[in-house]
């Protein structure tokens, strides 16, 4: 019996293309206790359809936001020393083209531990977060940042509304990617804007992640992965109007989407229409595209698992950097555990003493480098790979090397 198509989440029409299939997967960012080494884990399909008629690619199978989002989230936004610098960076810059001050009203969706909105709040900008999970939220409000705890869509905006929150500006930074239902949650946005409100988004382009084999970043979090030409539509059918892009460096390459109410007086710049043209341009609008990406992915695969065995045969030590989400649908994919890799270090300390889900390999503070001293250093969160690099340096002193996977397998010594 053949199993029904699934339908696009963004226009309806039926998911007949695969674009990347990771096999089965735990959910990125469930850590395991080590008390609870001996039990079993949920592992989930994780695989990317793309949409031939409005071009989005999605996962064809959704998890529950709730299975993401909680109490115990784990990602932290400010571990990152260069995700704040650019936090900071974006508060001048808004600051100053919008002439934003203490009249004003900024309302971050998916704010986390107030990493940005501490910066208006310095500002002496009145704002509001607005954050699923109850420990990030706890953690900006212990900075003072107003924070709400809840899910942000039609129903939680007309709320917020009837309560007077209108902004002058709305933003939210790489959660866009992260909900299931866009049209639920872009639709909300116009109830919380002010006639002439900016509406800014961030999230990782769909162009850099076709280029760059960024595979790593389709995840059971990571709903869907983006381009322009697909997020047009969306965006009318809420009464949106797109009117500038910005093409950052985050995340291995992201886009910034600066939108308004249609009747806005905010002049539609040419970098809109460049935006679309380049999109074009890259194959986003061909299906051939997409269809070539799993071999592509399935040989870098392939040749990681060929360089860590042999590694191993030779007897050097690997550990990793970095457990981040990209870095546990690495290692799930290629089938990398701890007989390979000893174990991972990260900065926050929400992660360590715990095990990355599936693979099963711990998780230390960054200390542990330097008392073991591994022979390769594989950096798991390529994106900030030159922070990373740059504090764990003393790797030189013994012969220590890193190791990059992304976009293709090479030593950095």
């Amino acid at each position: 019996m053949s199993t029904p198509a699934r339908e696009c989440r963004a226009c309806g029409a039926a998911l007949h293309h695969s674009f990347a299939n990771l096999g089965i997967s735990p959910v990125s960012n469930a850590f395991v206790e080590p008390e609870k080494a001996a039990e079993g884990e949920m592992f989930y399909p994780l695989h990317a359809m793309v949409c031939a008629e409005c071009w989005l690619v999605q996962l064809a199978d959704a998890t529950r936001a709730e299975l993401h989002f909680h109490a115990n989230y784990v990602y932290f936004s400010s571990f990152s020393s260069s995700w704040l610098a650019h936090a900071r960076a974006y508060v001048e810059q808004m600051t100053a083209r919008l002439h934003l001050d203490s009249s004003s009203r900024v309302m971050e969706i998916a704010s986390n531990d107030g990493y940005l909105l501490q910066y208006f709040q310095q500002a002496g900008i009145p704002c509001i977060g607005i954050e699923p999970s109850g420990n990030t939220a706890a953690a900006a409000r212990a900075r003072g940042v107003d924070t709400r705890e809840l899910f942000f869509n039609r129903a939680s905006a007309s709320a917020l509304a009837a309560q007077g929150e209108q902004v002058d500006l709305l933003l939210g930074n790489n959660v866009l990617a992260h909900v299931p239902d866009l049209h639920d949650f872009v639709g909300a946005m116009p109830a919380v804007m002010k006639p002439h409100a900016v509406l800014t988004l961030e999230f990782p382009h769909l162009l850099r992640l076709v280029a760059d084999q960024q595979f790593d970043t389709i995840y059971h979090e990571h709903y869907s992965y983006l381009s322009l030409t697909a997020l047009m539509p969306v965006f009318a059918r809420a009464g949106l109007r797109v009117f500038d892009i910005e093409h950052l460096p985050t995340h291995g390459g992201s886009l910034r989407v600066h939108a308004c109410l249609q009747a806005a007086a905010h002049a539609t710049t040419a970098q809109v229409a460049a935006c679309l043209e380049q999109e074009q341009a890259a194959g986003l609008m061909r299906l051939d595209t997409y269809t070539g990406f799993g071999e592509r992915m399935r040989a870098t695969k392939r040749a990681l698992q060929r360089f860590l065995i042999d590694a191993k045969d030779q007897g050097k030590s690997i550990a990793a950097y970095g457990a981040a989400a990209k870095g546990n649908t690495l290692l799930n994919y290629c089938g990398i555990g701890a007989d390979i890799i000893d174990y991972v270090v990260d900065s926050n300390p929400a992660k360590q003493g715990r095990l990355l889900p599936g693979s099963r390999i711990p998780v230390r503070a960054p200390d542990a480098v330097f008392d073991t001293r591994p022979d390769y250093l594989l950096i798991l969160p390529w994106n900030i790979k030159d922070e990373l690099m740059a504090q764990m340096a003393g790797i030189r002193d013994w012969g220590g090397q890193f190791l990059l996977a992304n976009p293709r397998i090479h030593v950095v010594a």
